[in-house]
């Protein structure tokens, strides 16, 4: 794992907190366990993106597909290097449909050539009409949503009319959260009436400014969850013209959880507080716990 964290740093440069020119953050505050707990279903479903397709269409995957053992599957696909994998399926517990992808593999090395593909480039005007040209995202990101969307697309309109669903729910962790948080600007533009929610974890940033705007103008309900000194999420740099959407949550080294309000918040008990740059991070700290769970199948 030591080469993947040194491969970043050569790709993103320093990362530092940012100091001046921040408009006022609300307060930072701590979530009860209630409210930690019901992100539980979502963190199993993130590592579950990480099983294989055959075992996700069967939700034959062991431990991770038995935390949520009504999951019914609707689709699944990818390789795992090439393309990675996804599915979707619906949650009756949670009357939602559930779209999963994939994190980064870092024995595999296509996941790490779309990591670095770091130069920031206008979305597809065909998987998203009608989107503000000054909108730009990372390249690697933006290819590999591609691969899969309209796959993605088809499978959740299936979902939707075989349940009656009117929720949709996008998760992923790392590259897989990337993932996700394009299928939250892309699926909305194609279904219009559902409702959306994203939930994230170890994200790395995935456009500019203009992007992280669009997101949080957007209905969809948007959570990122950032474990301890995880440099993941610091990556690519802000220097290079990346921005966070709102919606952080940290969790400290004594386990809290603080809700982090506004886009990058500087605060150390914020990410981009915490780890100023990448060699205060910790790699280990990227696979979880969240809560208790760590990522992986």
């Amino acid at each position: 794992m030591l080469h993947y964290i040194i491969f970043l740093a050569f790709l993103s440069a320093v990362q530092t907190a940012p100091t001046a020119g921040l408009r006022s953050r609300a307060s930072i505050s701590a979530l009860g366990q209630p409210a930690i707990s019901a992100f539980t279903p979502y963190t199993h479903y993130a590592s579950t993106g990480y099983c294989k397709a055959s075992e996700t269409l069967t939700w034959t995957c062991g431990v991770n597909c038995q935390a949520n053992p009504d999951f019914e599957p609707i689709a699944s696909g990818g390789n795992g290097d090439t393309i990675q994998f996804w599915f979707v399926g619906y949650d009756p517990s949670l009357s939602s449909v559930i779209v999963s992808h994939q994190g980064t593999d870092p024995e595999e090395i296509w996941s790490l050539v779309t990591d670095a593909k770091i130069v920031q480039v206008k979305l597809n005007s065909t998987l998203f009409p009608e989107l503000s040209s000054d909108i730009e995202v990372h390249d690697g990101f933006a290819d590999e949503h591609a691969k899969t969307a309209t796959d993605v697309l088809s499978a959740v309109q299936s979902a939707m009319s075989k349940y009656g669903a009117k929720d949709v729910t996008l998760v992923g962790h790392s590259l897989g959260a990337a993932i996700a948080l394009l299928d939250a600007v892309y699926l909305p533009l194609h279904i219009p009436g559902a409702s959306f929610k994203f939930v994230g974890y170890g994200l790395p940033r995935v456009g500019n400014q203009a992007f992280a705007n669009y997101v949080d103008a957007q209905s969809t309900s948007v959570t990122h969850i950032n474990n301890e000194e995880d440099p993941i999420p610091i990556v690519p740099g802000m220097d290079l013209g990346y921005v966070h959407p709102s919606g952080e949550l940290h969790i400290q080294d004594s386990g809290e959880w603080t809700q982090c309000p506004g886009q990058d918040n500087p605060s150390k008990q914020c990410i981009v507080g915490d780890v100023a740059n990448l060699l205060d991070g910790n790699l280990s700290d990227h696979d979880g716990p969240y809560n208790g769970i760590t990522m992986g199948c």
